[in-house]
């Protein structure tokens, strides 16, 4: 039976859930304040990750939080405000990166990154947007040989729980892949199933156009307010007011805010991050692959804007001000791998990732509140995940028993 169906957030998220709903038959209106893919989605590194089975946790060993204390790191830095603010999930999160409970959400976690290239690949041949995919994988670095040596042990399990598939690459391997990285390298790993996007921004886009073609609807506008009433929600916009059988509120790190309005509460909290394009300070230097260091905790890719530089996390308020120093250190580090040229952008972006305690987000229905769906807070993966997450929900929606377990996702798991 057709319904109408409106889907708040047009990030990778909410645009998926939105292309599924309408290829089901609903009548769905898609509203965002800025044109799809213009915030989260845009700004990350452009990686759909199938090897990123293993959610990031909290560190817990003395080692890393010393070197992550003094606040200088390119991987890690936080405000001691954001961190006060955002306390209680901060130490939810802390205590589900031990080994017991961070063993038992692994499968959990991995049970929707391992779907995730078969649920792109249907969204980018409907929406003809191959010519922004790539599908060689992408190469993670290493300047010595023991945390290279213990990350393949993870890699080797992942492997066989969880079919990951990559290649050990030593230090002449990875110089004939990427001859014009500096010299100094003992390595890397080459994670050879993710796909890689050129303009992150311009799929989401894709996509969004696609759900148009099918007969979607998308409505540039603020959200005002969100309300049960008329045939079973009313929608406050600042171009005019929608009502539907159902919504969905996929608004990514703004999804809490308007949630408590509705008497639901989720200790969502945000990793923020930056990127700037440089040109090649070589013009016959070439960066063949996406590549991160993982030492320092940086990322490199080769998009249409210039090669795009990626910080790691900020833990902060979602709308405290910008602070660059961590891209700046970041650019130093970058520069002493590849010959980065001057700065492309006016300014740097800035972004926010929606993290939850336990690395899950959340998909699935709100209790209590009939035809409210959530899905939010996939964190450092929502490029990756938007199309599982569409696919898994529109089958809820549709009262079909959805292809995963859906039980670890449920908001009043928290």
């Amino acid at each position: 039976m057709s319904r109408e169906i409106v889907v708040l957030g047009a990030g990778m998220v909410g645009v998926s859930v939105a292309w599924h709903l309408v290829r089901q038959g609903h009548a769905v209106t898609l509203v965002d304040r800025r044109e799809p893919g213009r915030e989260t989605s845009f700004g990350n590194a452009g990686i759909i990750q199938r090897e990123a089975v293993r959610p990031y946790p909290f560190p817990r060993d003395l080692g890393t939080l010393m070197r992550v204390l003094p606040n200088r790191e390119v991987d890690i830095r936080y405000r001691p405000t954001g961190m006060v603010g955002a306390a209680s999930p901060l130490f939810q999160y802390w205590l589900n990166s031990g080994k017991s409970r961070y063993s038992r959400i692994v499968p959990e976690y991995a049970s929707l990154i391992m779907r995730c290239l078969d649920t792109h690949a249907p969204m980018v041949e409907a929406a003809g947007a191959d010519h922004l995919v790539r599908r060689d994988g992408w190469l993670e670095l290493y300047h010595t040989r023991k945390p290279l040596e213990e990350r393949l042990v993870d890699a080797r399990e992942n492997a066989e729980r969880f079919g990951v598939e990559y290649e050990v690459l030593d230090a002449a391997g990875l110089y004939a892949k990427e001859p014009h990285l500096k010299p100094g390298l003992v390595g890397a790993i080459h994670w050879t199933q993710p796909w890689t996007v050129a303009d992150p921004g311009a799929l989401v886009m894709a996509y969004a156009e696609h759900f148009q073609q099918q007969g979607g609807r998308f409505l540039q506008a603020g959200v005002q307010g969100v309300e049960k009433g008329g045939k079973g929600w009313k929608i406050a916009t600042d171009a005019e007011a929608l009502e539907a059988d159902q919504v969905v509120v996929a608004m990514g790190p703004w999804s809490g805010s308007w949630l408590s309005g509705l008497g639901i509460s989720v200790p969502l909290f945000v990793k923020r991050g930056y990127h700037m394009h440089y040109a090649s300070a070589d013009e016959n230097a070439r960066l063949n692959h996406w590549i991160m260091d993982a030492e320092t905790g940086f990322l490199l890719e080769p998009m249409r804007a210039g090669i795009r530089l990626t910080t790691g996390a900020e833990l902060a308020d979602l709308d405290a001000p910008p602070r660059y120093q961590q891209l700046k250190a970041a650019e130093r580090a970058a520069r002493g791998i590849y010959p980065l040229g001057e700065r492309r952008d006016p300014e740097p972006w800035k972004g926010a990732r929606p993290c939850l305690p336990d690395m899950k987000p959340v998909i699935g229905p709100a209790p209590g509140q009939d035809g409210l769906w959530l899905a939010f807070g996939h964190g450092h993966q929502g490029f990756t995940l938007g199309p599982v997450t569409g696919l898994l929900l529109s089958q809820m929606m549709a009262g079909e028993t959805p292809e995963v377990d859906m039980t670890p996702f449920r908001v009043d798991r928290f």
